[in-house]
């Protein structure tokens, strides 16, 4: 099993190295093309949308593993080529037209209902005190709410050049090792894939980014790991901590969370972008892009090792854990000026 699945990663990567160039140069003709502007990074016109070939490096990598090596998927996954192909195409029509926040959101939960309600939904989720809770019918809207809410996650960090495909790319490695250590092998093959995809896409979007993927790209992998999450971590009774997929998409969590956090501190809508992301503030105590995107890769790597630590922790100690690496994340997103000073805040406002 170990040759054809290393075959299957090395299609992904090989497709999507390959298909990217292909990809971008279409998207420029379509005219969806990244224009410099008060929240981008770049100072040039980019080709994006080109997130398209991380979706068939991935695609074609599950039909080799399924068809040209027998490798059984399950009938449920199968759907999810029904779902990713609807995110894909929201995704595109965004890229294109730039569709207004409730159209995006309303198109999202659309296709997240549809994936849900295939089958892929947490039953499942761990008690504080010991032991585990059935959500029962709960699960539908929290899985809905878990897997939007990973796509616009992956969104928001899709801020530099080549962020967006490492992050992803790390936290699949990650949720591979997650998903053997809680018995379920049958999502190792899956997110390897998804990993090989998002490296294949990386040496074009890398730091001086000749593509970009978009919301195309974006969405799509926010929805798969999304998806693998709960097909992977916290699907059945296995009793694994709820910090787990967490830590393991730590990077996307901890920015978007800042996100929120500094919005309401500072009286702004939740959903109005700013340029006080991680990787802005990364930027601004004088770290280049790649600099800055090398320092988030790091840290991924190191919250991906702790997802995978605290699997075998009992949960109380798990949470704990996360409390501790959540208290570490907001003393550096002060220090690099991401979150504003309570007191200060406070001061402001008197």
């Amino acid at each position: 099993m170990l040759v054809p699945l290393f075959m299957v990663i090395m299609a992904a990567f090989l497709v999507a190295y390959i298909a990217t160039p292909s990809a971008g140069h279409l998207a420029a003709h379509m005219g969806m093309v990244a224009k410099p502007g008060y929240r981008r990074i770049h100072q040039k016109l980019i080709p994006q949308g080109a997130g398209v070939a991380i979706y068939l490096a991935f695609w074609l990598a599950v039909a080799i593993w399924h068809y040209g090596f027998k490798q059984s998927v399950a009938p449920h996954w199968l759907s999810l080529f029904t779902g990713s192909t609807l995110i894909l195409i929201l995704g595109l029509v965004d890229d294109k037209y730039e569709l207004s926040p409730i159209w995006k959101l309303a198109g999202q939960l659309g296709v997240v209902t549809y994936v849900v309600l295939s089958g892929h939904c947490i039953e499942f989720v761990t008690n504080p005190l010991g032991g585990m809770i059935h959500v029962g019918r709960w699960g539908i809207p929290l899985t809905i709410l878990w897997i939007t809410a990973v796509i616009n996650m992956v969104n928001l960090i899709d801020g530099l050049d080549g962020l967006a495909a490492g992050v992803s790319g790390i936290a699949c490695l990650s949720l591979a090792i997650v998903a053997l250590e809680a018995g379920r092998p049958e999502m190792v093959p899956i997110t390897l894939m998804l990993a090989g995809a998002a490296f294949g896409f990386l040496p074009h979007n890398f730091n001086p980014a000749r593509v970009f993927m978009g919301d195309t790209g974006a969405m799509f992998l926010g929805l798969m790991l999304g998806t693998i999450t709960v097909d992977g971590a916290l699907k059945g009774a296995a009793a694994i901590a709820l910090t787990v997929p967490f830590l393991a998409l730590g990077v996307p969590v901890f920015d978007t969370a800042f996100a929120i956090i500094r919005r309401l501190l500072t009286h702004r809508p939740i959903y109005k972008g700013d340029q006080q992301h991680l990787h802005h503030g990364l930027l601004a105590i004088g770290l280049t892009q790649r600099q800055s995107v090398l320092v988030l890769y790091g840290v991924s790597l190191f919250l991906g090792g702790m997802a995978f630590w605290s699997v075998d922790l009992p949960v109380k100690e798990g949470l704990w854990l996360f409390v501790s690496i959540s208290i570490l994340a907001v003393g550096a997103a002060r220090r690099i000026g991401v979150l504003p000073p309570v007191y200060q805040h406070s001061h402001q406002h008197q």
